[in-house]
């Protein structure tokens, strides 16, 4: 297992589009989310897409277990989802503050939706099905729009609502992005 470089925002690499994974329980794409999980846990990550270590390959990793960066938030499991499919179940959007691994320091006000069902699968390819909401749902758009080339300030309505968390939060103190 290794922690690995996380690409930061301006990298071309962080805005191509992910290939799906065609081979599962392969020595490889463990040594790929040991390596993701890893680098997301040491660095207080909600989540890590493998477009975000370099890797074009459609894998997300994602928890919150009492994270720093997230501290008032509900307890997400470890899921590693492998070519996901989302849908939301509804059409309701709230925004809220997010940051990224890729960006960091920063914080954006992004609309997201708030009911979610997804789909994909885990590292043994067995079929993963999902309804989720709230925060739980807003981190697997977060990032499943790694896998496309998106990152979350492409989605911010009012640029004003964009900057780094010490200008933003002056009251609070998170933990360095």
């Amino acid at each position: 297992m290794a922690i690995e470089t996380v690409l930061k925002m301006g990298d071309p690499r962080l805005l191509r589009k992910a290939r799906p994974i065609e081979a599962f329980d392969t020595p490889e794409l463990h040594e790929l989310v040991s390596n993701m999980i890893e680098t997301m846990k040491a660095l207080d990550g909600a989540g890590l897409a493998a477009p975000q270590i370099g890797v074009d390959l459609q894998v997300v990793v994602f928890e919150v277990n009492a994270n720093p960066r997230y501290p008032d938030v509900e307890t997400i499991p470890l899921t590693v989802l492998i070519n996901p499919v989302l849908a939301p179940t509804g059409d309701e959007m709230k925004e809220d503050w997010e940051g990224c691994l890729s960006i960091p320091g920063m914080r954006g006000l992004v609309p997201r939706y708030v009911k979610l069902h997804y789909s994909g699968f885990d590292i043994y390819g067995r079929e993963i099905v999902k309804d989720v909401e709230g925060f739980h749902a807003r981190v697997v758009q977060h990032e499943c729009d790694h896998l496309f080339g998106v990152l979350y300030p492409m989605r911010i309505r009012d640029l004003r609502n964009f900057g780094y968390s010490s200008a933003l939060f002056p009251e609070k103190r998170l933990p360095d992005e």
